[in-house]
């Protein structure tokens, strides 16, 4: 694993093919000057989309890092970055932020990583119609709109880099998730075909896939749960009580088992920004790998009882 285990950003055993673009540039050209590439990441008020904005900038990219709220966008810009506004949910935020990266790069942007997303926990059958597209708006309408903004840019440009921050939840489901797991395995869809419409265009599409990261992502959905899930009227009211409330609502937010910090993630996008030859996925915590295992080896029956259980 290429990060320190005490969750600092500093960014262990990155090999050669990852080293920062500057480092490997003046390697190859001497002292010829080389362009300061560019990245739009967003959802950076905390967790994933704080390491990597402040990691890149440690390692030369120049980063707009960009927050749903203005106060966020007011402390990043305290902490050093270049930052403002950019909603998934707000459609009207979405050309305004692109424009602005476009006034200050002249034009360009190399490379775009969509990370911001929440989950709604609940069983299926307690997800009303309007809470399933609220969070389509924000983990995957809005992903495909700033992303088809940015294409042109780069089609005219000749090259970059799309990441798509998706979960192990993207391609194997997990109980009270299903909002959630929707949501990103319609990312997954729509990044693999992306993948495969510009292969010559000289735009590399990329999946990181994490599975439990150090975040504020579980207190973050409590919000969202109060807003749609009535679980007091609902047939699983006695789960609700006994097992995914109590998790949600603890007071002593224990680490999962696995989990890793924010900087398990960097590492990778590193990988994916920065490797002359990305993967088209990069999985993240040792539940993603094992799941990745379940799903390739295992029938969807032994598979069903082994998640049933979880």
């Amino acid at each position: 694993m290429e990060v320190a285990a005490d969750g600092n950003r500093g960014i262990a055993a990155i090999p050669h093919d990852a080293m920062g673009f500057g480092e490997r540039l003046q390697t190859e050209m001497g002292d010829r000057p080389v362009k300061q590439k560019s990245i739009l990441i967003t959802g950076c008020s905390s967790g994933i989309g704080h390491d990597a904005a402040h990691a890149l900038q440690e390692r030369g990219w120049r980063v707009f890092a960009s927050c749903r709220q203005q106060k966020d966008c007011d402390r990043l810009t305290s902490e050093g970055l270049e930052s403002f506004r950019l909603d998934y949910e707000d459609e009207a935020s979405i050309p305004v932020a692109v424009e602005q990266v476009l006034d200050r790069t002249g034009g360009t942007l190399d490379a775009l990583f969509n990370n911001g997303a929440y989950a709604i926990p609940g069983a299926v059958e307690d997800l009303p119609r309007d809470a399933l597209r609220a969070i389509f708006e924000a983990n995957l309408f809005g992903w495909t709109d700033l992303t088809n903004r940015i294409l042109p840019i780069m089609r005219k440009q000749g090259h970059g880099r799309i990441v798509q921050c998706s979960s192990v939840l993207g391609f194997i489901p997990m109980k009270w998730r299903g909002a959630y797991v929707a949501t990103k395995y319609a990312l997954e869809g729509l990044t693999d075909t992306m993948r495969l419409e510009l292969w010559d265009a000289g735009i590399r599409v990329v999946l990181i896939e994490p599975g439990p990261i150090d975040t504020r992502f579980r207190i973050n959905a409590r919000t969202h749960f109060e807003k749609w899930i009535d679980w007091e009227h609902s047939a699983l009211a006695d789960k609700y009580r006994d097992a995914l409330r109590k998790r949600l609502y603890s007071e002593e937010l224990k680490p999962d088992r696995f989990e890793l910090p924010p900087s398990a993630v960097t590492a990778k996008l590193i990988r994916a920004l920065e490797s002359r030859d990305p993967k088209p996925r990069y999985y993240v915590t040792t539940p993603t790998y094992v799941a990745g295992a379940l799903r390739r080896f295992l029938p969807t029956r032994l598979s069903d009882r082994i998640l049933a259980r979880g």
